[in-house]
């Protein structure tokens, strides 16, 4: 009597362990560790900068007093930068 062909399949081997911390191939790309924390710190200071521009308008003149209007090009450049450091995130 002709036997199946599933009897006679190889049981699979254990895989090996996989190690916790990603290793990059040789052609991977990484993120440099700079890259995370200055592109949120820009958007997130010129969120701040604009904001105090805003709240302090009233006579206090900060955050620069005699840049007047041009603190919202300042603020919005941060972010502009920020948003454009994104475009390295692999």
């Amino acid at each position: 009597m002709p036997e199946s062909k599933s009897r006679n399949k190889k049981k699979p081997t254990a895989k090996a362990e996989k190690s916790e911390a990603k290793v990059a191939l040789p052609g991977e790309a990484v993120n440099p560790r700079w890259l995370a924390p200055v592109m949120l710190g820009l958007m997130i200071l010129g969120l701040v900068w604009i904001v105090t521009f805003y709240l302090t308008s009233s006579g206090l003149g900060l955050p620069i007093p005699p840049l007047g209007q041009w603190n919202l090009a300042i603020g919005f450049g941060l972010i502009i930068v920020g948003f454009g450091l994104t475009t390295r995130w692999k």
